[in-house]
């Protein structure tokens, strides 16, 4: 099952782009500014979430499209339509993203029940070097193509930790803040267990990789608090009176980190070479859309991966690519590095807002 007969409308640069005739292996290339990476982003936007970019709607429609956009496509399955899914923002509600499942409204969060989309980006070449809030966001859109429900806890997880934070500030009463550190706890130790199983999965499914040539990362799941419901319930009413002289919750998994190093040397992602920083991105990246991809089809975006990596470590990514069972699409400023898939691969040139098929 893959992604086919893709179509944006007034989408960043793209003001009527389609795309038929898919297959496993996906290639744009062209220019810097040409439109590829809009390509990828709006694939994105078929999962729950904000996308590649993380941007905010009123970035995404072009400059001719009143303030809308609409991003389409269908899920094919042995030649035959299964599903059509889109979303869309409307002109005169431009702060609200819509989704449509053949024809019939739906949630973002029901997009994920049809397709696991998972990518690696550019930007996110610093991951080992940035904040925990950073690798936490990481774990949790990699739970979210595993376990649908991951992205509800969160969110409420964070309203409840917002209002806990503002009943410590005006100092109420007891009973109120039992109540709101019972909806803290609820969803705080069911993100717990879904990163952690995330972790142990990703750790089994590296260990199956084979250690070259790609770089592979040993990872550890460090909880913030408690990881039972009961006991973080129990350490929050402890910890109100510390917690109120911090003006912040300093207890639960808004606290948790992600601890990487590189397999054989131990040595910290953060203190390794850009180079081994990439290869364990795309390790991790290679085994979690592996496991993203089992019971739903799964689409992975590369953008510009090809680029860092030498002649021997593409064509080991591209023979793991074909032995995968995501859909596979990769981006390029010219088609030379992708030489070895060219004759098995969907190409498209892109070039300011246009795609030509080759």
């Amino acid at each position: 099952m893959a992604l086919d007969r893709i179509a944006l409308s007034h989408f960043r640069n793209h003001r009527q782009t389609e795309l038929r005739g898919t297959a496993q292996l996906n290639l744009l290339y062209g220019e810097n500014g040409a439109g590829k990476t809009n390509i990828l982003e709006a694939l994105s936007l078929l999962s729950p979430g904000r996308g590649l970019r993380r941007a905010q709607l009123s970035e995404l429609p072009g400059p001719d499209g009143g303030g809308g956009f609409q991003i389409g496509a269908s899920l094919i399955e042995q030649s035959h339509e299964s599903a059509r899914i889109g979303t869309f923002v409307e002109p005169e509600r431009p702060g609200r993203r819509l989704v449509r499942v053949n024809g019939a409204e739906a949630s973002a969060q029901s997009l994920s029940e049809w397709l696991a989309i998972g990518w690696l980006t550019p930007a996110m070449d610093g991951l080992f070097m940035d904040s925990a809030g950073a690798r936490r966001r990481y774990m949790d859109r990699l739970a979210l193509a595993i376990e649908p429900a991951h992205a509800r806890h969160v969110s409420r997880y964070e309203a409840a930790l917002r209002e806990r934070n503002k009943l410590l500030e005006e100092n109420r009463e007891a009973t109120w803040l039992d109540a709101i550190e019972a909806q803290v706890s609820e969803h705080g130790a069911q993100i717990t267990a879904n990163r952690a199983e995330l972790v142990c999965t990703l750790a089994d499914e590296l260990t199956a990789l084979p250690d070259a040539p790609f770089a592979k990362p040993n990872l550890t799941y460090l909880p913030g608090g408690p990881t039972e419901r009961e006991d973080l319930r129990s350490e929050l009413a402890r910890t109100r009176g510390r917690d109120r002289a911090a003006g912040r919750t300093l207890t639960g998994p808004h606290r948790d980190e992600l601890d990487v190093v590189m397999a054989g040397s131990g040595q910290p992602a953060a203190s390794c070479s850009t180079g081994e920083q990439k290869a364990m991105l795309i390790a991790l990246t290679l085994a979690h859309a592996g496991l993203a991809a089992e019971g739903r089809p799964g689409v992975l975006l590369l953008d510009e991966v090809a680029a860092h990596l030498d002649p021997v470590r593409r064509a080991a990514l591209f023979d793991r690519l074909r032995a995968g069972r995501a859909q596979v699409w990769l981006t390029g400023t010219e088609s030379a590095p992708f030489e070895d898939i060219l004759e098995e691969a969907a190409v498209w040139r892109v070039s300011a807002g246009t795609v030509e098929q080759m």
